[in-house]
């Protein structure tokens, strides 16, 4: 039932094809060009099949979690083209002292948490980023921070990377590639070579070094419309390239696809690529890639302490919903572990994650 389900959802996603192109030969103004734009996008993103039909909900079910990720803020030094949070320095949305104490106070009575990951914007221009860390530190717990590199040479942040090593963050380091043209378009003039300078700081005090405990993960986006390539042949690629040109190592690189959601749907859109890009997520559906899929045995977390399946859904406003709450924050319940058997939330924006080698903030996941 399922096979043919999906079969029909697809057929019907061919069909939009006409009816997509039509709207550019239309003759408008530029005001009317830009309704048009965006009336497609929400046509092309209606149109996708649904995702529910790709999968088995009887056994698309979550894992105890072990993974709390914090969107502790939306503001960054930078305004990335593939960014699906809308991050950059206009944004004012960080995460508040009490909410960042609630957190951590739902640690213990959620055992099976072992990491807490930090992400944004630039989670350490934040707030609460130093106190998260240190708190989630004292408990024993695995941290990661999601850091742009740039952040790193920021007036008033001289001292963040010793600071990092000091607690043993693991380095979660977003460098789309090794040539400084591909990065500079996607992150903006300059950003490459600010990179590189991070990553050789991080190098200088044992990150991405053998024996000392100090991991530093490298994430590659693709810069177009297209797939991650395979993330272990990508990986031999990057060490050699950054290790030959700039004496640069690191541990691992993660291979993610770029979301249909926020500022790089509205890019495709604009270049008349997001029906493209969308075909491609939906031929490209791997089954193989579900079982690790992040929102299985993760929590996301807002600025504002809202609770999500994961960091695409809460782009796109789509919270765990309780029996009495339309939406459920941290200070409405005691443990993480009691939301397990709540039902997972889907959309087209799922097909992400599925296509190809799979698709998850740890990699490639089949």
């Amino acid at each position: 039932r399922r096979s043919r389900e999906r079969e029909r959802g697809v057929m019907a996603w061919r069909g939009l094809g006409v009816r997509a192109n039509a709207l550019d030969a239309t003759k408008v103004s530029k005001s009317e060009r830009g309704v048009l734009k965006e009336r497609r996008m929400e046509e092309v993103m209606r149109s996708v099949p649904d995702f529910n039909t790709f999968i088995d909900r009887k056994t698309f079910t979550r894992k105890l979690p072990e993974i709390m990720q914090l969107n502790i803020g939306l503001y960054c030094n930078q305004a990335c083209t593939h960014c699906h949070v809308n991050s950059s320095p206009a944004r004012t949305e960080m995460m508040d002292r009490e909410t960042a104490e609630r957190v951590l106070a739902l640690i213990p009575s959620s055992p099976s948490i072992k990491t807490l990951d930090l992400t944004g914007g630039a989670p350490e221009l934040c707030d609460s980023f130093r106190f998260l860390v240190e708190g989630a530190s004292a408990m024993g717990l695995t941290i990661l921070d999601r850091c742009n590199l740039t952040v790193l040479s920021e007036p008033g942040q001289e001292d963040l990377a010793d600071f990092l090593a000091e607690h043993k963050v693991q380095i979660v380091a977003s460098l789309p590639c090794y040539s400084a043209d591909n990065v500079d378009v996607v992150r903006g003039k300059g950003v490459f070579e600010r990179s590189i300078d991070g990553l050789k700081k991080l190098n200088s005090l044992g990150y991405g070094v053998e024996g000392t405990g100090l991991e530093l993960h490298l994430v590659y986006n693709p810069n177009g419309a297209f797939l991650a390539p395979e993330q272990g042949k990508l990986e031999v690629a990057y060490k050699s390239e950054l290790s030959q040109c700039y004496g640069i190592t690191f541990n691992s690189l993660l291979a993610l696809n770029n979301m249909p959601v926020n500022r790089y749907s509205e890019y495709l859109n604009r270049t008349n690529e997001l029906e493209k890009y969308m075909n491609l997520l939906v031929d490209n559906f791997n089954e193989q890639a579900v079982d690790g899929l992040m929102c299985r045995n993760l929590f996301s977390v807002g600025w504002d302490g809202r609770i999500f399946d994961c960091d695409f859904n809460q782009q796109l406003d789509m919270p765990i919903k309780g029996q009495k709450k339309s939406q459920l924050t941290v200070f409405d319940i005691d443990s993480l572990e009691s939301l397990a058997k709540t039902p997972i939330s889907v959309g087209q924006h799922c097909f992400g994650c599925t296509a190809g080698c799979g698709s998850s903030c740890s990699g490639s996941t089949s």
